[in-house]
């Protein structure tokens, strides 16, 4: 008697049209991210230094923005 296994994925079946959604989908979200991270600097750049020292912040922190380095 012959069985069908149904529990398998179908990983992969899309093939080329797969990867380039899945490669269009991976540089929007960093497209995505970018603009975030520019506009938040916009808008930290825009603040005075006493703005900035209420929210724990220091001008030089804005370069920082987006890097591997925390904010601490």
């Amino acid at each position: 008697m012959a069985a069908i296994d149904t529990t398998r994925t179908a990983q992969g079946t899309l093939g080329l049209i797969g990867r380039i959604g899945a490669l269009a989908s991976t540089i929007y979200a960093t497209v995505m991210v970018w603009n975030d991270l520019r506009m938040t600097r916009n808008a930290l750049g825009a603040l005075t230094d006493r703005e900035l020292s209420d929210i724990g912040l220091i001008r030089g922190d804005i370069d920082a923005l987006g890097s591997d380095s925390p904010l601490i």
